[in-house]
């Protein structure tokens, strides 16, 4: 009895490190298993001639190209069309001339690996090549009336040579029926787009027309398939957010997901990625998710239009909108969020349920980062301040569990003077725990307080792009992935590589997991051991389970939870000192 709360605390904890190992793989691997029947059904099943992927918008769309006949490689798509390049200092890309496009975005300070001299991180791409992914922006004809307006061909003139931060881009078309249209592009020094639409009607008949944005994707994108991760179509519609997977909007109801608002955003976010749309705050949009086949090929549109506009001869309208294209940096969007004003911004990391509390610890192990200069001694130095935090509870039920072990040589006599009736033995044991004051639930409190924690601090890791290639110290080149050593090279002593054992890869323990389960097997051996036999080997047990579970978690989890074992080893041994209990 008196380790039951014991035993529950545990066994919350084992679920949720086994809900994080097991319950994100295997949704991955079914998605990926249906993303291949799905596949294989689409080659079997094509559309008729002509079939586009242009119904993505409310008005009629911008045709789109048909795929080439033979797939183009990125440079020879983006050497297909004339480009004016642009650069920031996170950015390089260009902006296509024909059709006016966003299509061609590369990070500067974001890799692939953690090797300095790997491939920049590719955001954006043009329609014609592959893994396509593109902002567009224009407008859209009112019911009833049929004006020519610019499309994916339209040649626009530009007025520059570069788009840089403070040197704007103007692209300018004259459809030759009376209306004259220019497009300025302006980007800041981060991430984040601004386009002004200006329609102006030298004609004699008026004009009536939607301003639209659009980000579009071809393909369905691998995701990682865990639960605590958002990756697909989202958008905050009325200060509401709303997260939606690429399967969701295939199943919907014509593959459409569509919400009207004032103001709000949306767009496709990726683990560490985000473009998202950014329409005038105060302005009645329809916004949509959809989905669309061109030959075997997922289409997915993130879209936007805006209410009619009327253009009266010798008239001009103008539209202005933003489009944030980057990397999902928490501080960055927070910034965003407030000086523009764009509502729940900062939702485009998912921080998911716990986000009050995942997020102020974010920003406590971001501040320490900053001081100390290394996030892995931000993570020691947090655990330090929870400690301190929880000081007087854990020191409570430090006591408690010093005075139970204290009690041992009494509740082994009492096992021995009722070995053959249990209740009289459990009934003795709780007598003795009242006289003595002892309140033998109290010792699972620093477990209990350790669970939310480790939650958060695991989505820390997890989710935000800060965490991405954070080195520590050692062989500790990133924290947000497990320990790359190996028992079975001997860390790496050994002439060999790890081989790939696939779903065994748990077996492959790194240096921090082992040093984890020894300290965790040593603050075991500090707690008074559990009367019942059976408890007492579930508890010799755990240190294995656990070592083997957080084995393939990120390297950063397993050190805070190393590091907190040692701290709460030396608070209950000063304690068990104090009070005379030998350990």
């Amino acid at each position: 009895m008196e380790q039951r709360n014991m035993i529950l605390a545990i066994v919350a904890s084992v679920v949720i490190l086994l809900g994080f190992q097991f319950l994100y793989e295997a949704p991955r691997m079914q998605l990926a298993q249906e993303q291949a029947a799905r596949q294989a059904a689409q080659q079997a099943a094509q559309p008729p001639a002509g079939a586009t992927d242009s119904g993505a918008l409310v008005a009629p769309a911008p045709a789109v190209a048909p795929a080439p006949a033979v797939a183009l490689d990125r440079a020879t798509a983006l050497g297909a069309a004339p480009r004016v390049p642009l650069r920031s200092p996170d950015l390089t890309g260009s902006i296509s001339l024909e059709g006016g496009r966003l299509d061609d975005l590369v990070f500067v300070r974001y890799r692939e690996t953690t090797d300095p001299g790997s491939k920049n991180i590719v955001l954006l791409s043009p329609e014609n090549g592959p893994d396509a992914y593109y902002a567009d922006f224009g407008w859209l004809a009112a019911s009833g009336t049929a004006p020519s307006l610019p499309g994916p061909d339209t040649l626009w003139t530009a007025d520059g040579e570069e788009l840089a931060p403070g040197r704007p881009l103007t692209l300018a078309w004259d459809n030759g029926e009376g209306l004259r249209f220019t497009r300025t592009f302006a980007l800041d020094d981060s991430f984040l787009f601004t386009i002004g639409e200006r329609v102006e009607n030298v004609g004699a008949a008026p004009a009536a027309l939607h301003p639209y944005g659009l980000v579009s994707r071809q393909g369905t994108p691998a995701t990682l398939g865990f639960f605590i991760l958002h990756e697909g179509l989202l958008g905050v519609f009325d200060d509401t957010l709303q997260e939606e997977g690429y399967d969701d909007v295939k199943d919907a109801d014509g593959g459409v997901i569509a919400k009207d608002s004032t103001g709000g955003w949306l767009g496709m976010t990726d683990k560490y990625w985000l473009v998202a749309l950014i329409p005038d705050q105060k302005a009645a949009i329809h916004g949509r998710f959809t989905h669309a086949l061109r030959g075997a090929t997922d289409i997915y549109h993130a879209d936007y239009s805006g209410a009619a506009m009327t253009i009266a001869p010798g008239g001009t309208v103008e539209w202005t909108a933003r489009l944030f294209a980057g990397a999902k940096e928490v501080r960055l969007l927070d910034r965003y969020r407030d000086s523009l004003e764009i509502p729940l911004f900062d939702r485009g990391v998912d921080f998911g349920w716990f986000y009050f509390l995942t997020k102020p610890i974010f920003y406590a192990i971001d501040y320490l980062n900053r001081v100390t200069g290394n996030f892995g001694i931000a993570i020691l130095l947090l655990t330090v301040g929870v400690k301190l935090l929880f000081y007087p509870l854990a020191n409570k039920s430090y006591r408690a569990m010093s005075r139970m072990k204290a009690m041992a040589p009494e509740i082994t006599k009492l096992r021995e003077r009722f070995k053959d009736d249990r209740a009289k033995i459990q009934q003795e044991t709780m007598a003795l725990y009242k006289r003595e004051k002892v309140n033998p639930a109290a010792g699972c409190l620093p477990i209990v307080i350790q669970i939310p924690v480790f939650f958060a601090l695991y989505k820390v890791l997890f989710v935000t792009i800060e965490m991405r290639h954070a080195p520590f110290f050692g062989w500790i080149g990133d924290l947000s992935v497990p320990d790359p050593t190996s028992w079975l090279n001997a860390f790496g002593l050994a002439p060999w590589n790890v081989p790939d054992l696939g779903p065994l890869a748990i077996l492959s323990l790194g240096v921090w997991p082992i040093l984890m389960g020894i300290t965790m097997f040593l603050q075991q051996k500090l707690n008074p051991p559990p009367p019942d036999p059976v408890q007492a080997k579930i508890f010799m047990m755990l240190p294995i389970v656990f070592t083997f579970m957080l084995g393939s978690f990120p390297a950063g989890l397993v050190i805070y939870w190393a590091w907190n074992n040692l701290l709460s080893i030396a608070q209950q041994r000063m304690i068990m000192w104090r009070m005379g209990v030998k350990p």
